[in-house]
């Protein structure tokens, strides 16, 4: 089968090649997904998990890619939950072969079923940035409606789903980002926005909750602006700032079967708009994974037409 590997970690995205690789088998409570569509993070190339596995050996060529959507072409030995046939998107794990291929073993419970009114290359922007944006705001942000919400890059991937999410849950949003992400982020629901490259970020006030997605001296200084009971969560490693009276969260995102479902359900009825970018075929897929300027949305790669 046709994948997108990587093999050598210095050179990074810019490493990554299209290969022939032996198609995978089903482990136990694993299935065979057909890959229709997959999504990709830049920062995957520099995860420990992307080079070496849980027993700190090398795994390279590795399969790039986690987020999918496709369909269910085989089951493994004690399988359930789905079935042969059956649409599904979901999230596969950090230290097996990946999503940016023409199949992918991925345990069951990774993955949602996808309705049959929701395309392929909407399901597979969905699993990283959505699942993301939930765990932070509902699950470890504990995010009430009337509160107040910080989003750094309102205007990526992440950023929007957050925005979108936290306005629907009735809070208070304010987005961060460049100037030119100003428009972008009140189109998907920012109600006030901080461009960090001349706005006074501490001019905001109090904030109940900081979704943290840039790390360093933004952190910090994000972290002296939540009130009292107030929540810092951050994907970008280890808190480096800790809030005054509150608390500060640091997590890695994880599938969540119910989660998919409610945040599919949402694209489906138009309260949750997906944020695509540029779409590009499997053979086209290290090109536009390596874009020579900044990507207005999230890159995916059509496996099938």
């Amino acid at each position: 089968m046709k994948a997108i590997v990587a093999t050598d970690q210095a050179a990074g995205a810019a490493g990554m090649m299209l290969m022939e690789r032996p198609e995978p088998r089903a482990a136990i409570n694993d299935v065979i997904v057909e890959v229709h569509a997959s999504g990709f993070v830049p920062t995957e190339v520099t995860w420990p998990s992307t080079w070496i596995d849980r027993a700190g050996q090398d795994r390279t060529p590795s399969i790039l890619g986690h987020e999918l959507a496709g369909v269910v072409t085989a089951l493994g030995y004690g399988t359930t939950g789905l079935s042969v046939g059956q649409r599904v998107f979901g999230l596969s794990d950090w230290h097996r072969d990946g999503t940016l291929a023409e199949y992918v073993a991925i345990e069951a419970r990774n993955l949602a079923p996808l309705p049959g009114d929701a395309d392929f290359t909407a399901g597979a922007s969905l699993p990283i940035s959505g699942l993301t944006a939930w765990q932070g705001l509902f699950v470890h942000g504990r995010l009430q409606a009337g509160q107040s919400v910080l989003a750094h890059g309102a205007a990526g991937a992440v950023g929007t789903m957050v925005t979108q999410l936290a306005r629907e849950a009735g809070a208070h949003v304010i987005g961060t980002g460049r100037a030119a992400d100003r428009q972008k982020a009140f189109d998907f629901g920012s109600h006030e926005f901080v461009d960090l490259d001349s706005d006074a970020l501490e001019d905001i006030g109090r904030v109940d909750l900081v979704f943290d997605v840039i790390g360093g001296d933004i952190q910090k200084r994000s972290a002296g602006l939540i009130r009292a009971g107030g929540t810092l969560v951050s994907i970008t490693g280890p808190a480096e700032a800790w809030p005054e009276d509150g608390l500060a969260v640091d997590f890695v995102v994880e599938s969540d079967r119910a989660q998919l479902g409610e945040i599919v359900q949402r694209v489906r009825d138009g309260r949750l708009r997906t944020n695509i970018g540029n779409v590009a075929t499997l053979d086209d897929a290290v090109a536009a994974l390596n874009p020579t300027e900044r990507s207005k949305g999230k890159t995916i790669i059509r496996v099938r037409p």
